[in-house]
């Protein structure tokens, strides 16, 4: 595998002119670019001329990750050329409820060929529930298939995000690369770092990712005294305070961010799914625990690699993460560099919402992780 890694802002332009000849029919050209370059394309349609035969995935975020680096108003670009692997691309409408869970077996069926070893997913972040879109996905794709993938982001806006359709920004998709062949290798790390807070409780109400009571108590009014002064600044507050959704069986817990409140119905809304019957426990925000946890996902990610592996590898770390960590942000991706091989390229960016496996657990939606995929052909 030919691999480079480049970048783009618009006060210097592209990092690495004439863009690397790597144009193929196994080509990958992955992209994380801000969200205005859905009305600005000019960059991307730069990269599309000169890749015309290459496949193409990207999507919006909340930052943009090149190497140690974390910026805004860029793009970060990876161009992969597989010698033994062969790739294929898919599109789906995105859409809430059924939609989802619609949009994911559309993707699967379009993917699921022979030899198919890893899908990875990037969707539109706000038109879309991606606990029901891996539903779907899972419900086609053998469990031997390794899927990853996050969520596209707008910033701090809410207002609107992008994917990457028909070569060109498109609000509204979910798209999604396979890749086949017994050469390619992948590799998958997910990771916290919040502290626990509190008991566990039973959620006795819900809907969806609405969450109304735990132990027959309504939700809000549990919540709120344990952020204290910050009580008042809900719900951007509840970005410090996520709850983790503990598993009664042997699989990982999975962890979801406060969207917002209702204190008519004494409701919380969260950034995925929150079952009715499982336990749930609150948790708090602590930076040296997020930016270990980073470098614990690495390590999770490179067990899948070998020595002299030269790997793509691609970060995707929760907006609520960024939040949190400030001006210490980069300290993240740096503890993940640290972690992975010397002749690694990374790139990624920050999401509403992350898909990957845990160490016990098949793929699933997490809030507020970051999480690693590695791509290395052997």
């Amino acid at each position: 595998m030919l691999l480079e890694t480049f970048h783009f802002d618009a006060s210097r332009g592209f990092s690495l002119e004439p863009f690397p000849a790597l144009d193929s029919e196994q080509t990958l050209v992955l992209l994380f670019g801000a969200p205005e370059y859905l009305d600005h394309p000019r960059p991307i349609q730069g990269l599309s001329r000169a890749y015309p035969r290459s496949h193409f995935i990207g999507c919006s975020t909340s930052g943009e990750i090149f190497g140690t680096r974390v910026s805004d108003q860029s793009i970060s670009i990876a161009v992969a050329r597989f010698k033994y692997s062969t790739l294929r691309t898919a599109t789906a409408p995105a859409g809430k409820g059924p939609a989802s869970l619609m949009a994911g077996e559309s993707l699967a069926r379009q993917l699921l060929l022979p030899g198919l070893r890893g899908v990875f997913v990037l969707s539109d972040g706000l038109q879309v529930n991606g606990s029901e879109l891996l539903r779907g996905l899972s419900s086609v794709l053998p469990t031997s298939v390794l899927i990853t993938g996050g969520l596209a982001g707008d910033g701090d806006r809410f207002q609107r995000t992008w994917v990457i359709k028909d070569r060109t920004p498109q609000a509204g998709f979910v798209s999604a690369v396979g890749l086949y062949g017994d050469r390619v290798r992948l590799g998958h790390g997910s990771k916290g770092g919040f502290n626990l807070l509190g008991p566990p409780r039973r959620v006795t109400r819900s809907t969806g990712n609405v969450l109304f009571e735990l132990d027959g108590q309504p939700a809000l009014p549990l919540y709120q005294p344990y952020l204290g002064a910050l009580c008042g600044d809900l719900p951007a507050a509840g970005r410090l305070f996520p709850l983790t959704l503990l598993s009664d069986s042997d699989q990982d817990p999975v962890v979801r961010t406060l969207l917002s409140v209702d204190p008519a119905r004494q409701s919380l809304t969260f950034a995925g799914d929150i079952p009715e019957g499982s336990r749930a426990q609150l948790m708090c925000a602590n930076v040296d625990r997020l930016i270990e946890g980073a470098a614990g996902a690495a390590k999770m990610s490179r067990s899948a690699l070998r020595d002299g592996d030269r790997p793509l590898a691609i970060a995707i770390s929760c907006v609520g993460r960024r939040r949190v960590l400030k001006e210490r942000a980069e300290e993240e991706v740096e503890a993940t560099r640290e972690v992975l091989p010397e002749q690694a390229q990374q790139i990624g960016f920050y999401s509403y919402g992350e898909l990957s496996p845990q160490v016990k657990s098949p793929c699933a939606l997490h809030h507020p992780t970051l999480t690693l995929t590695t791509i290395v052909e052997v």
